[in-house]
């Protein structure tokens, strides 16, 4: 792996990260005094990115993207974490499994996502489903060439704003070697589709403005053509389309332990006590210096996973080591950097408090850091046997 990143990557990063200062850090205070993204925002972000050629970039230009690798699409989402979630949502990454997309469905929904005409949100987790995907409730049944959806899922990101819902169901069940498990199959389902509720979720105390939703389907029909890819293939579509979700968790991740460093780094060097500054005293400084090491070593970590799919080499466990650590690594720099600044850090007038909250959630959304630790540790054992 080549450390050095390119000129055009350069720019990448020097592009998106001015992007995020300028557009998205002034309107990050209204958002989480409100818990609101006024629509005009969203649409000149949408707009602005748009003009910079950075929407949908994480798809190949046969069908309209940027095409950038999945090392470059890690440092975008790299410098996107510094920002407000609720507000880089519409800098526009579409969701990849939409290249699935067959005959009709690619001028329905996937041309229309990628030109930022239309967005999507992802929807799997259910109350009573959610590391162990294949328990999950919600389900369709045939009625001749359609399917009756019924039941509920919650945890949505992103479906308040959704044109349409790819949404994985139960359509069945097989024996297996360890008992009998759902059969899964992903439908693509049109907001207003009669049958179909998106409703407000709870109250969070990570990523204010980014909302997660509540989908109800009662006796929802849908006509065989919304099934996107094979009748009980949605797993094996989650497993082929989605372990970049780590990927990007991870980075983000990363982005925004930078950011909190450099509030730490500036307050040390500015904020005194017995005549000398902070960051003086062996307690700040050395605390600097482990939060440094492991934002570098979550970073190269993240990097290197992408730099593995970008090579066509097994990923799984370097994605779940990625994930695992920056997640964790962020906690952990969050709470060094509150503690730096003292009371101040509790307080809202500051971001720290913002910091610290937005990170809980990072270890337990696209998987939770214990289903992380167990993918790295059956990586290891299952070549043993064991």
């Amino acid at each position: 792996m080549d450390f050095g990143l390119s000129e055009e990557q350069k720019m990448i990063v020097t592009t998106v990260r001015s992007f995020v200062e300028k557009e998205i850090y002034p309107h990050e205070n209204l958002v989480e005094r409100t818990g609101e993204v006024p629509k005009e925002i969203a649409k000149d972000i949408i707009n602005k990115t748009r003009n910079l050629g950075f929407y949908a970039c994480n798809f190949p230009g046969s069908v309209g993207g940027a095409g950038l690798s999945h090392l470059e699409f890690a440092l975008v989402e790299r410098e996107l974490g510094r920002g407000s979630m609720a507000l880089t949502h519409f800098f526009g990454r579409p969701q990849n499994i939409l290249m699935a997309c067959k005959g009709e469905q690619i001028e329905r929904y996937l041309l229309p996502a990628v030109r930022g005409e239309k967005m999507d949100a992802l929807a799997m987790t259910e109350p009573d489903a959610g590391s162990d995907v294949r328990s999950m409730k919600c389900a369709a049944i045939r009625d001749g060439n359609d399917w009756i959806l019924n039941g509920s899922k919650h945890f949505i990101s992103g479906a308040e704003h959704a044109d349409f819902l790819i949404v994985f169901v139960s359509t069945g069940e097989e024996d297996t070697p360890r008992g009998p498990k759902k059969r899964i199959t992903t439908f693509l389902v049109d907001r207003g589709t009669p049958g179909f509720t998106i409703r407000d979720g709870y109250q969070s105390v990570s990523h204010r403005g980014y909302k997660n939703m509540v989908l109800e389907f009662n006796d929802c029909r849908l006509p065989n053509g919304q099934v996107l890819g094979k009748v009980d293939g949605g797993f094996e579509l989650m497993s082929k389309w989605l372990y970049a979700t780590r990927i990007t968790v991870a980075a983000m991740s990363v982005g925004r332990a930078r950011r909190c460093f450099d509030y730490a780094l500036d307050y040390s060097a500015n904020r005194k006590q017995f005549g000398q500054p902070i960051g003086k005293f062996q307690g700040v400084s050395f605390q600097l210096a482990d939060m440094l090491t492991e934002i570098d070593a979550a970073d190269y970590l993240t990097l290197a996973s992408a730099w593995r799919l970008d090579k066509g080499l097994p990923a799984n466990r370097e994605i779940a080591s990625a994930k695992l650590y920056a997640t964790e690594m962020l906690a952990r720099v969050t709470d060094s950097t509150l503690q730096i600044h003292g009371g101040m850090g509790l307080m809202s007038d500051y971001p720290i408090e913002r910091f610290w909250r937005d990170a809980r959630v990072e270890r337990i959304w696209d998987g939770t850091s214990e289903i992380q630790r167990h993918i790295i540790s059956r990586d290891l054992l299952r070549p043993l046997g064991a």
